[in-house]
């Protein structure tokens, strides 16, 4: 089998299917690699109980692949899945995709211009390269002294052992992320005794999830435009929420509603201050839920307002000085976002990895292209992040961008592309300038949108329609190319 190809996909979530839909459509020869034995990307792996979308279904699909089957709203792990699984299978996806290939680094030979590839099937190369990982890729483990030594059992939620057996048992939750405000809920009921250990309070919004009718499912398949107005509609209201988070003093209304649910939901005083956050709504990512609130009020569940200091032997120990006796922890503790493993994979020409580039502050050209990084497309990258609209959005704007970027370079006989860096310097100038004011960095939180240097690099600051004009158009004039008869650059 072939190991050469014209590019490369590595990763077959949501955003390598949506790459490799777009590069069959092109006519491009690729190959997709992904390291697990199926599509499906974070919805393969989280399988946590209650793990589901926070982005209403219509809206959480790819635009040309709709889906009149969803029996809720707000679409289920199942099947969200399941409807990633059935795009990449309709799109014949699967014969261009290598399973059980990770990839273990990949450097650029300016020589050849090409990408090299080291995997767990040998090297692989490519003219171009498309990174697809993902940010809810890689669990973050939370360096906490003693954890290790933890005698019980011990699993994040993205990796759920549902081999074990919580029933009867007690158990410790550290992190009251957007994945704890899920599976809190579900396992309440069946464990003797529940403790979450809460570092910062959440604003918890209301979730409005209903089942959809089987009649309303068959009108939306026969008449394709209904579920068009569905996503229409949807997208409106989600981007109408978003101009509060560009503007923070319009989100005292959306806090209200917050402030509102908690009060209705938690009667106990002091629960209920223990639950109500000091920072402004939307600094973090807003949360939905309507079972997460009431589970905390059980008699058997009992929240600790710190974070954990350390674990000695079978007890977890917070920084206020409670303890609590546990046979299992369940970290509930997010993932490496802007640390992502793949800055550690990519190699310039001089052998320079992406994250040296970085240095703690991931950026990229529209959140597509770093400079250094010849023919290389990074989807879903640094500041592409919004606090209200779906990923699909951001996704397809992209897909935009790289299909137009590769037919270009094929069409005008570009051997290389790479963005120039005053170029994407003077884009980034931009981006945080706009980012400044908006409720992501002045709402008085400290939230994964920060990096290691304090700077916002997962926030797209701007509108919905301005990201897909701008993120969706290729300007040739960004890049400095080189043709077949010239040297290739060293990145």
């Amino acid at each position: 089998m072939s190991r050469s190809f014209e590019v490369l996909v590595v990763g077959a979530g949501c955003s390598g299917i949506g790459a490799a839909v777009r590069l069959k459509r092109l006519g491009v020869d690729f190959a997709v690699l992904e390291k697990a034995d199926d599509f499906g990307g974070t919805w393969r792996a989280n399988t946590y109980p209650g793990c589901a979308c926070d982005v209403p279904s219509a809206l959480y699909s790819y635009s040309d692949e709709p889906n009149a089957d969803w029996s809720r709203v707000y679409g289920t792990q199942p099947e969200i899945l399941a409807y990633l699984r059935d795009v990449a299978r309709r799109n014949g996806i699967a014969e261009h995709t290598r399973f059980g290939v990770e990839m273990f680094g990949a450097r650029w030979d300016p020589a050849a211009a090409r990408w090299r590839l080291e995997t767990t099937d040998g090297e692989y190369d490519a003219r171009f390269l498309i990174a697809a990982p993902g940010p809810w890729n890689e669990p973050l483990v939370p360096d906490i002294p003693g954890l290790a030594g933890f005698p019980g059992e011990i699993f994040h939620s993205a990796r759920w052992n549902h081999d074990f057996d919580l029933t009867g048992k007690r158990v410790a939750v550290l992190g009251t992320g957007a994945s704890a405000v899920q599976f809190v809920p579900e396992i309440a009921p069946r464990v003797a005794a529940l403790h979450l250990f809460q570092r910062t309070a959440q604003w918890v919004l209301p979730k409005p999830d209903v089942r959809v009718a089987r009649a309303v499912q068959r009108l939306m398949g026969a008449f394709p435009v209904v579920q068009r107005w569905l996503r229409g509609a949807e997208y409106g209201v989600m981007e109408a929420l978003g101009t509060g988070f560009r503007h923070p003093g319009l989100m005292r209304a959306i806090q209200a509603i917050g402030r509102a649910h908690l009060r209705a939901r938690v009667r106990d005083d002091a629960l209920r201050a223990a639950l109500t956050p000091d920072y402004t709504i939307g600094c973090k990512r807003l949360l939905f839920s309507n079972t997460y609130l009431p589970a905390l009020t059980r008699p058997n569940v009992t929240v600790v307002p710190s974070e954990v200091a350390e674990v000695r032997g079978g007890t977890v120990v917070a920084a206020n000085g409670d303890t609590a006796e546990v046979d299992a922890i369940i970290l509930g503790t997010g993932f490496h976002i802007l640390d992502m493993p793949l800055a550690d994979l990519l190699r310039d020409g001089g052998g320079r990895t992406l994250g040296e580039h970085w240095r703690g502050s991931p950026q990229a050209y529209l959140g597509s292209v770093t400079a250094g990084f010849p023919n290389a497309f990074t989807l879903l990258g640094p500041n592409l992040g919004t606090g209200h609209s779906s990923a699909f959005m951001i996704l397809e704007a992209q897909l935009d961008y790289v299909g137009d970027a590769i037919a270009h370079a094929r069409a005008h006989g570009w051997q290389t592309m790479s963005v120039r860096p005053e170029v994407q310097d003077a884009y980034n100038a931009e981006v945080q300038e706009a980012v400044a004011t908006t409720v992501y960095n002045t709402g008085g939180c400290r939230s994964y949108y920060l990096d290691a240097n304090g700077r916002n690099s997962f926030i797209w600051p701007w509108s919905t329609p301005r990201l897909r004009r701008r993120v969706g158009t290729f300007d040739p004039r960004a890049f400095t190319p080189t043709t077949a008869d010239e040297p290739a650059q060293a990145g």
